[in-house]
């Protein structure tokens, strides 16, 4: 993690200042990444293992592939209602302890999610989650901000956002695994999955009071010079015209076109991710064999990420790597639409995955860019609670399609229309940011 952080210092700087630096930043990131990126795993793992209990839930429940879909989505409902008033009280409050508030709660009522009896059961616990959520994202986006000067951030959100193929490497094979547990206690598998998978968020939240630092200047885990040279590398950040207000943030057409692109994206990711345990099971899989067949793409997908990440810190053209991976996730779901034997259809999801995940790390570098202070909290958070409703469309969107044909393949190919018209949105907005 070391070399995430602590390379790229400028060479007219003294080398008893750049060692300085370098080392309160590795101080930083291994002080934070290691935390946050646990506690990301168990967020999106908290999103997608409704996923892999459907495979004998919704039989359990009574639910439709309809139903499902519209409660698998209404999560993401709740999270953007409240997205911007969550983000605003972490800005009054402090990161630290307002993230570790979300932890405890969203923890505890996706372990409940075990305890659901139909589907309306389903919709009122799954829209709880999304509201517990809501603000995690986007304040993790502004307490980094708030540590990592620009020149690491993209190396530093991709040691953050690798959680997410993460937890479908790990959280695939593992729900795979509680699944078979069931009738163990007189619980079914897929209550299990939710109790065991649910309950650490919980606990992790209690770490995280002890283990975040609101701002620099407050960290006494560093030395007197070490809190300097952060506070020094943080102001020398130039901004392209800064917005610091809430409606100077929300009212730049940068901020709009972002979110519409974090919406394209979002849709795509999680219209897919949900639905891959029940796209592979169309294949004739096993439950078990599901769990473990779903993690291949991811594991291609988390190296790719980091690497991308790295070359972009590097040259720093982030929006045109981020068009590119756009370009690669329509490519790689429109193959896995003609590709339809189960070997080429997985190459084609792995390589959308691998250009959705690294565009997704590129995206939140952007913003950042030329936000700050409250303009920064309520901006990202305006960008998530939009962009977010993506999360709702597509996996309700797959669902209706699939209750409607019967298929899985109309539901991918309107994904990739999505994606493309996302692709386009992002290299308009190259011409944008060259232009302000």
């Amino acid at each position: 993690m070391h070399s995430a952080v602590g390379n790229g210092v400028s060479p007219g700087i003294a080398a008893a200042e750049a060692d300085i630096r370098a080392g309160a930043l590795a101080k930083a990131a291994w002080r934070f990444l290691p935390v946050l990126t646990i506690a990301y795993v168990l967020n999106y793992l908290d999103r997608t293992s409704v996923g892999f209990a459907a495979l004998t839930m919704n039989r359990d429940l009574g639910l439709t592939a309809y139903q499902f879909g519209w409660g698998a989505g209404l999560l993401f409902a709740s999270y953007s209602i409240c997205e911007i008033p969550s983000n605003l009280i972490l800005y009054r409050f402090g990161a630290r302890r307002w993230i570790a508030r979300i932890m405890i709660t969203w923890g505890v009522i996706a372990a409940a999610n075990a305890f659901v009896t139909g589907p309306v059961s389903f919709y009122a616990v799954r829209f709880l989650l999304g509201a517990a959520e809501a603000g995690f994202f986007p304040g993790i986006t502004y307490f980094l901000a708030a540590w990592f000067p620009p020149q690491y951030r993209a190396r530093v959100l991709a040691w953050f956002l690798v959680a997410i193929p993460v937890s479908s490497i790990i959280g695939g094979p593992i729900s795979g695994l509680l699944l078979q547990l069931d009738g163990h206690l007189g619980l079914t598998g897929w209550q299990w999955m939710f109790i065991i998978e649910g309950l650490p968020a919980a606990l992790i939240g209690i770490w995280v009071l002890f283990m975040l630092t609101d701002r620099p200047e407050e960290a006494q885990w560093l030395s007197a010079a070490e809190r300097g040279a952060m506070v020094t590398m943080l102001a020398e950040e130039q901004r392209d015209r800064g917005r610091h207000s809430l409606l100077s943030a929300v009212s730049d057409p940068r901020i709009l076109v972002l979110t519409a692109i974090q919406f394209g994206y979002t849709l795509g990711s999680y219209g897919v991710g949900i639905w891959l345990p029940q796209i592979l099971k169309t294949h004739g899989l096993s439950n078990l064999a599901v769990g473990f067949v779903s993690a291949i793409p991811y594991i291609f997908a988390s190296v790719a990420m980091l690497l991308w990440a790295g070359y972009v810190d590097r040259t720093g053209r982030k929006v045109a790597n981020l068009t590119l991976g756009f370009v690669m996730a329509t490519t790689g779901l429109v193959l896995s639409v003609i590709w339809t034997e189960l070997a080429p259809a997985l190459i084609g999801l792995t390589i959308a995955l691998v250009g959705v995940t690294s565009a997704r790390a590129i995206f939140w570098t952007v913003p950042t860019s030329f936000l700050a202070g409250r303009g920064a909290a309520g901006g990202l958070a305006f960008i998530t609670t939009f962009g977010s409703l993506g999360g709702f469309f597509g996996p309700f969107l797959i669902g209706w399609i699939k209750d409607a044909t019967g298929s899985f393949i109309l539901g991918l190919s309107a994904m990739a229309a999505i994606l493309a018209l996302t692709t386009a949105l992002s290299a308009g907005l190259n011409w944008m940011i060259r232009r302000a």
